[in-house]
């Protein structure tokens, strides 16, 4: 393949096991702009051929070396990549971003399959101990004890609606299950099929070209409820990723809790992501700020799940300086396509929402038609917000809320009232120091990453990255869905007593001088 677009029209078949399957049913895709195409549906019989193909592969894929799972990492980059043009053109087309971000997010994409490949061949993330035996130990011996890493089985993984690279077929889940040794079927999102399609075809390639088994990856194309139901009910699946929203996981994250044997759901659902403007920072530069703000809310029509949704600012002149430039700069922003018809309804729905209410003020209201986007502003008070808990829901696109505060003590107490985050932001000069102390410790209750004079779209992808929360940001407040710490979601701790070294793991016996 040279990577022009011509190069790619989806067949729209589902990927089990090595073979490209077709579905008796069919649905249609609805790109922003360009061909529609038709799409397999999938059903809870390619499922269960899929899960039982992802288990027969673990017992091979799960006992591969690091450097052989490095290698097979590097090798879907390489594919991907060799893709990329015509993985950008039939991404753009599907969801409306632009060019430059969905070249962006193939390269997140094949970065963070890099990142995890030099990271397992290091092979710190296994977590070796090793306790030696005590015979002579009064008044009882101790044994020998070695603990270490081991994958987990199969894992399921739904792709994003929002991201469809970065948190999709290739993303984040199927990437860190993959290097922990899990063999991964994912539930394609119908928002972007035909990517979805393409960058398994990479996948597929990666797994020739490396030996690996069939199993090792599946993709299942559209379906209904059922399906999603299916593959997290079904006894093969010992965990699932997901990315989307709080109904929908918390459905999906039921039903793992009532199953015979419970998996854990590592669910990323939603966030507001408050952003904190202490008083010397608003006094200094609110405008500043305020603007920064509203380009950060517009970002990708504000399709990202760390966009900072509410801003906290005292009343007074310095505040109404941060919210007047919010609002001239959200004045000025031009209309965006949104990923599906569906995320525009919604973000229709959520601005509705704001008004009727009690001590809400419209600061900047617009119309919305068809997948445009247009941004939209709303201003209450403190009281008024935690006396109100739909303020606080997650309205995702461009829609910024702003909440006055009396001063540090109301803001404080704000804080405190907020729901688990993916991110909290405290904006901050030096003189706000005192301030900031205080709020600190009540923003690492409520939210997975915290920032100083930045704001949280763009999340890096290294060793130190958490994203995750406190509920309702995620369903497992220990674990990442970025970095490379998110391999450890796979994992699992076994200790090995007084098993000998020529018994034990490779890399547990390798690493002991085994």
């Amino acid at each position: 393949m040279d990577g022009t677009p011509s190069d790619f029209t989806p067949h729209g078949k589902h990927l089990i096991a090595g073979d490209w399957v077709p579905g008796e049913s069919r649905f249609t895709s609805d790109p922003a702009h360009g061909p529609a195409h038709d799409f397999s549906v999938g059903t809870p019989d390619l499922v269960d051929r899929a899960c039982r193909a992802a288990e027969e592969a673990f017992w091979t894929y799960g006992y591969t070396s690091r450097e052989e799972r490095a290698v097979f990492l590097d090798k879907i980059a390489d594919e991907i990549e060799a893709r990329g043009a015509a993985i950008t053109a039939i991404g753009t087309s599907e969801t409306g971003l632009p060019e430059a971000r969905l070249e962006g997010e193939r390269g997140r994409t094949t970065g963070q399959l890099r990142l995890f490949a030099e990271h397992i061949r290091k092979g710190d993330y296994l977590d070796i101990r090793h306790d030696a035996a005590l015979p002579d130990r009064q008044p009882l011996a101790r044994p020998e004890l070695f603990m270490m890493q081991r994958p987990i089985g199969p894992v399921a993984v739904f792709g994003a609606s929002n991201f469809p690279l970065a948190f999709s077929t290739a993303g984040g889940d199927t990437a860190a299950a993959l290097a922990a040794g899990c063999p991964v079927v994912v539930k394609g999102h119908s928002a972007h099929p035909g990517t979805g399609e393409i960058v398994a075809e990479a996948i597929h390639a990666a797994i020739a070209a490396c030996g690996m088994p069939a199993g090792v990856f599946s993709l299942i194309q559209g379906g209904k409820r059922d399906v999603g139901q299916a593959l997290v009910q079904h006894p093969l699946i010992k965990a699932v990723g997901f990315t989307g929203s709080l109904g929908g996981g918390r459905a999906l994250f039921d039903l793992c809790a009532q199953r015979p044997e419970p998996i854990p759901f590592f669910g990323e659902l939603g966030s507001v992501n408050p952003m904190f403007v202490l008083a010397e920072a608003a006094a200094a530069r609110g405008a500043e700020i305020g603007a920064g703000w509203a380009g950060s809310l517009t970002m990708g029509a504000g399709q990202f799940c760390t966009n900072p949704g509410i801003a906290v600012v005292a009343q007074g002149a310095a505040g109404d300086a941060f919210v007047a430039s919010a609002a001239d700069a959200l004045r000025e922003a031009a209309p965006q396509v949104m990923l599906t018809p569906g995320i525009a309804q919604a973000y229709r729905d959520g601005k509705a929402r704001f008004h009727g209410r009690n001590a809400v003020r419209p600061v900047l209201t617009t119309a919305q038609e068809g997948r445009s986007a247009l941004p939209n502003l709303y201003e209450t008070d403190a009281a008024n917000y935690l006396q109100d808990q739909g303020l606080g829901e997650e309205v995702f696109g461009p829609l910024g809320l702003v909440v006055r505060v009396s001063g540090a003590e109301e803001m404080e107490a704000l804080a405190k009232g907020f729901e688990g985050q993916l991110t909290a932001t405290i904006h901050m000069e030096d003189a706000d120091a005192a301030a900031a102390r205080r709020l600190l410790p009540i923003l690492e209750r409520k939210a997975g990453r915290l920032l100083v004079n930045g704001f949280p779209t763009g999340v890096e992808v290294a060793d130190s990255m958490v994203h995750g929360g406190p509920y309702p940001a995620s369903t497992n407040f220990g674990a990442t869905s970025v970095g490379t710490l998110s391999i450890r979601r796979f994992l699992r701790p076994v200790c090995y007593q007084n098993v000998p070294a020529t018994v034990l793991p490779d890399d547990l016996a390798g690493a002991l001088g085994g």
